[in-house]
């Protein structure tokens, strides 16, 4: 009987423990990133001065936060809180709405953000955590004011709390 009760409270313990890392098993994307300006790369005179991104990790999805400065002191800010299902959110800018975003989860490690402005795709954001989540990349496509093609590559890294 004893036997008995000391597997059970084994098992139960071990379903709990395992349970709780299951619950804790964060999203990679979570957290505080500061761009590297050192590591990016953008057009000629596009790349911001400093840029921090900070996601919170929501069901299926994240809270989106961030805080640019361009190369004439100017701020924006936008934000906005989205699932991984596809489809659109508003996005809160500074000034007003921007373009409204989708998200969807490529894998584990990488998300597709889709900015459109009615049916037409403005840009596409491929974002990319590495594997020991301490880095993670956006490359970013657009057509210029003329239709050329335009990638930019931030690399972020992971604030440490």
């Amino acid at each position: 009987m004893k036997r008995a009760l000391l597997c059970m409270t084994a098992v139960a313990l071990l379903a709990c423990t395992s349970a709780g890392i299951g619950a804790q098993a964060a999203d990679p994307f979570a957290g505080t990133w500061v761009l590297n300006i050192g590591k990016s790369s953008y057009p000629p005179g596009t790349c911001p001065k400093s840029m921090v991104i900070q996601m919170d990790t929501l069901e299926n999805g994240i809270r989106y936060l961030s805080t640019t400065v361009y190369a004439n002191d100017a701020v924006s800010h936008a934000q906005y809180e989205a699932k991984y299902d596809g489809k659109e959110v508003l996005v809160q800018g500074s000034r007003g709405l921007l373009l409204p975003v989708s998200l969807k989860r490529l894998d584990s490690n990488t998300v597709l953000a889709t900015y459109k402005r009615g049916f037409k795709v403005e840009a596409t954001s491929r974002r990319v955590v590495s594997n020991e989540t301490r880095t993670m990349t956006i490359t970013t496509s657009f057509s210029d004011k003329d239709g050329k093609l335009v990638t930019t590559i931030g690399v972020y890294d992971k604030k440490e709390p």
